[in-house]
């Protein structure tokens, strides 16, 4: 669909709404193509596991679930996972995608408040990622005061060296600690993240030889688990690994992965303009209307520019005030927006200049295009949802 159109449309299908204000848009269309690439590039073998903070609200996830009929989370944030637990049904289960304190695990368990219309367990249910002898003790103390064993996922360090255990020697003294405390912990699989697979230099490895490598150590891991504590060994345990910018690369791949996490590959925001997400599209717009529009450019202290310096520089041509701004975002239409840099970007009323060639009016929205999904999604107390190019629904964020 040719830009200006698909921008235009959205921009009158937005100015019929009852309201004008800073919105988060996810177009469905888009996003069902992303779900499909998503299904089609999975590795064989493999359960998909969804990124909440990418995806952060329940409305976005139950969507992404119904398509895929994936039933596994990975969740970074207590309130998210405490939101979610009075919402899921009995067959979901939850990685923690980092370690949490353990007051903050203690916290989740003593303010879990049971929904009568769920049967979510949270001791079944969720696996806690722990990431050094130290906090396998202080869970394994706080599963003995609540009566109920813990789940225990073990971070490893596959190549990213941002902690977990990185050395066989440091993974056996785990696993030991959690085969002297079966009565409080038990161990539900190991998690490693590989982002460095793709945002190496290519000077210092290739893709391939880092995937390679990530791979190889996580087999060893494995190995170690099924050949040296076969008392801690399931079938069902969990290998997750990957990210959206390399689960691809596992399709294709000796991966030991048996569960992938994805989440910003379905919306595409402009960090993932990557090579191995070609294919997909972006999903996810923020829009906000002009407030205030006026011929030239004025300055503090200034006033207004003279006429060969907007001559000169074109962009000096028109100045608009829009609702809100500096959000990490890009705009993307008009295309020759582009903020003052003497008055700079404003969480109130952000100035911006353009050449005039497009017509913008008071009251017409810009179009902006998130770097990520994660933490810009939350600062909009809604999403509207865009099917065909019309307003088709609205979706709620999780609760922080």
């Amino acid at each position: 669909m040719d830009k200006t159109f698909y921008f235009t449309s959205l921009n009158q299908r937005l100015r019929a709404q009852n309201r004008a204000i800073p919105t988060l848009l996810i177009d469905l269309d888009r996003l069902d193509h992303n779900i499909a690439l998503v299904q089609q590039q999975l590795k064989e073998g493999a359960d998909l596991r969804l990124v909440v903070k990418s995806l952060p609200s329940p409305d976005l996830l139950h969507y992404v679930m119904e398509r895929t009929g994936c039933q596994k989370l990975m969740v970074f944030h207590q309130p998210f996972l405490s939101d979610l637990a009075q919402h899921l049904k009995d067959n979901v289960d939850i990685l923690l995608g980092k370690p949490m304190p353990v007051r903050t695990v203690r916290y989740f368990y003593q303010h879990f408040a049971k929904n009568p219309d769920t049967h979510f367990d949270p001791y079944r249910q969720v696996q806690w990622l722990a990431d050094t002898p130290k906090r396998l003790q202080e869970y394994a103390l706080l599963a003995a005061e609540t009566g109920k064993k813990l789940r225990i996922n073990l971070e490893i360090d596959t190549g990213l060296h941002r902690g977990g255990f990185a050395t066989p020697s440091g993974l056996r003294a785990a696993l030991q600690i959690i085969n002297q405390q079966q009565h409080s912990l038990v161990l539900s699989g190991l998690m490693g993240y590989d982002p460095q697979v793709v945002k190496l230099p290519r000077w210092l490895s290739s893709p391939a030889k880092a995937l390679a490598k990530a791979n190889q150590i996580y087999r060893e891991f494995i190995q170690i688990i099924r050949e040296e504590f076969p008392a801690l060994w399931r079938e069902d345990l969990t290998f997750n690994g990957a990210g959206s910018p390399t689960f691809g690369l596992h399709q294709n791949s000796d991966s030991p992965l048996n569960d992938v996490a994805i989440g910003s590959a379905f919306v595409k925001p402009t960090t993932f303009d990557i090579p191995t997400l070609a294919d997909f599209q972006p999903a996810c717009w923020i829009a906000t209307p002009v407030l205030k529009k006026m011929r030239g450019t004025k300055l503090p202290g200034i006033g207004q520019l003279p006429h060969w310096m907007s001559a000169a520089f074109l962009f000096l041509g028109e100045s608009y005030f829009i609702y809100g701004g500096y959000w990490k975002a890009d705009y993307c239409y008009p295309p020759d927006l582009r903020i003052n840099p003497l008055f700079g970007a404003s969480t109130n009323q952000s100035m911006l200049n353009a050449s005039g060639q497009h017509t913008l009016e008071v009251d017409d929205f810009v179009f902006l295009r998130p770097w990520q999904s994660e933490f810009v999604f939350l600062q909009f107390g809604r999403i509207l949802t865009v099917r065909n190019g019309e307003v088709s629904g609205e979706w709620r964020l999780l609760r922080q």
